[in-house]
């Protein structure tokens, strides 16, 4: 597998866990009210797994792949800017800040990668 394709898979794997992490984890919950974004919790969550899907789904169609980790990217930068405006420390907001990058970077160059079968 190429390293685009790892790169996806390893952005997917974090994604899926991330999300599935809002059911399951109060802790996750409660960032979402201190964020003042307890409304937007359940979108979030059921994006981070849709384009965790999708970015797997688009190893083999690349036209999915595109959209989802634009998608992810996307939601990535909000969160960056969330964490900004709620004053967070720059460690606590390096995750979203690599995760929007490494997305971003997957969404221009996956074009140049698709498994053909």
């Amino acid at each position: 597998m190429k390293s685009l394709g790892i790169l996806t898979v390893l952005s997917s794997l974090s994604f899926l866990l991330y999300g599935i992490g809002w059911f399951v984890s109060p802790h996750m919950k409660s960032e979402f009210k201190r964020f003042k974004l307890e409304d937007f919790g359940l979108l979030t969550a059921v994006l981070e797994i849709a384009g965790a899907l999708g970015m797997l789904v688009g190893l083999m169609f690349n036209p999915i792949l595109i959209v989802s980790s634009g998608g992810l990217a996307l939601l990535m930068f909000l969160g960056f800017l969330v964490r900004l405006k709620v004053k967070d420390g720059v460690l606590v907001s390096l995750p979203a800040l690599f995760y929007m990058v490494l997305d971003s970077y997957i969404f221009c160059y996956c074009d140049t990668f698709t498994v053909k079968g």
